[in-house]
């Protein structure tokens, strides 16, 4: 019983020492924790057509970068206004993301991400972001979307792309 209580307290004494040694890795995972949180929230809100939950996501002068070349959305008056139209019938998008990495710039209140995300209609994509500590919230201060493309399929799409670009020229 005694060596029992012995190696309890030395786990305990072990956990205690080794989060007071390192506090910012403690605080880094916490503040992890929140933008994951953050992301993760804005999909469910896209996919619910939720205006306020996934506008409230975002700060105030956000831009939001499309997939298409023209696609550059800000607050409040492109994104909100398209967002808005967009979710007026109920229905927003589906993305969920599969993959995800956080780094953080010195002082801890900017991180950019990156993060692979699935649409059950769309497929791949990878967004990309930087998020901003405004007091004790996470916004999203610039967040950009591309599509995936398989090393594989690179020279059928390019050509597809291009001829689809050189069209829209001419028009």
């Amino acid at each position: 019983m005694k060596q029992l209580a012995a190696i309890m307290m030395v786990i305990v004494w072990s956990i205690t020492n080794v989060s007071l040694a390192n506090p910012q890795q403690s605080t880094m995972t916490s503040e992890t924790e929140s933008i994951n949180t953050l992301m993760d929230g804005l999909h469910y809100a896209a996919s619910q057509a939720d205006l306020e939950g996934y506008l409230g996501s975002y700060t105030q002068n956000a831009v939001f970068m499309g997939t298409d070349d023209w696609e550059r959305w800000t607050r409040p008056t492109t994104l909100d206004a398209y967002v808005a139209e967009r979710f007026k019938g109920g229905t927003g998008w589906t993305y969920k993301s599969v993959e995800r990495h956080i780094n953080f710039a010195e002082g801890g209140n900017i991180a950019w991400l990156d993060e692979i995300i699935v649409s059950p209609k769309w497929g791949r994509f990878r967004g990309t972001g930087v998020v901003t500590k405004q007091g004790d919230t996470w916004k999203i201060a610039h967040y950009s979307m591309s599509v995936l493309v398989a090393n594989e399929a690179f020279v059928e799409i390019s050509e597809i792309n291009k001829k689809a670009f050189a069209v829209r020229k001419n028009k």
